[in-house]
């Protein structure tokens, strides 16, 4: 599949590049997203490599794994990454973390909104489901899939194994035929 542009004239999602790689070491040195994610720990050049370069590029190619650069669509300035990992069955899990200078601006809402009406569009994925899987204590994580529509579902204890340690996690679903609210992208 070839990686697929969104924009809504204030976020502008496109699939990470070379030109992203020292960008994305920078921001993931941010304690926050060390803490909600499964980055590697400590975080380095060769991490965001490894990523940009093969993951990325073979999760674009196989239409497994879709992954945008978060960006400020007037400054083009990377502000997170936000993506969609495809099952066969018509669903697909969404992440994504943000860079702590975007934080409460509405960035990662908009972005998420982009991202779920291309999941959801019958002419473009035609997904019929969505999940969104969040550490527990990340509630900005949370509110940003709640804002979106999604229900929280469950906490399930020793969900994920996050550096050798399990953690528990909220669990959250969106179906396309779910009403999803309008106009909450830019509340906080």
């Amino acid at each position: 599949m070839e990686p697929i542009e969104l924009t809504d004239g204030v976020v502008h999602l496109r699939s990470p590049d070379a030109s992203d790689i020292d960008a994305i070491a920078a921001l993931c040195q941010d304690p926050e997203i060390r803490e909600f994610t499964t980055v590697p720990s400590p975080y380095g050049r060769a991490d965001s490599e490894a990523f940009v370069e093969q993951v990325v590029v073979a999760g674009w190619a196989s239409g497994t794994s879709l992954t945008w650069a978060v960006r400020d669509a007037s400054s083009d300035l990377l502000d997170g990454v936000s993506g969609l990992a495809l099952d066969a069955a018509g669903s697909a899990e969404i992440g994504y973390w943000l860079g702590a200078h975007a934080r409460g601006r509405g960035v990662m809402s908009r972005a998420t909104a982009l991202v779920i009406d291309l999941a959801f569009d019958p002419e473009r994925l035609g997904l019929e489901r969505l999940s969104w899987t969040g550490f527990t204590r990340n509630l900005p994580s949370r509110r940003v899939a709640e804002r979106a529509g999604f229900h929280v579902e469950g906490h399930i204890r020793g969900y994920a194994v996050q550096r050798g340690g399990r953690r528990d996690a909220w669990v959250g679903t969106l179906l396309a035929t779910d009403a999803r609210p309008t106009g909450a992208v830019a509340s906080r």
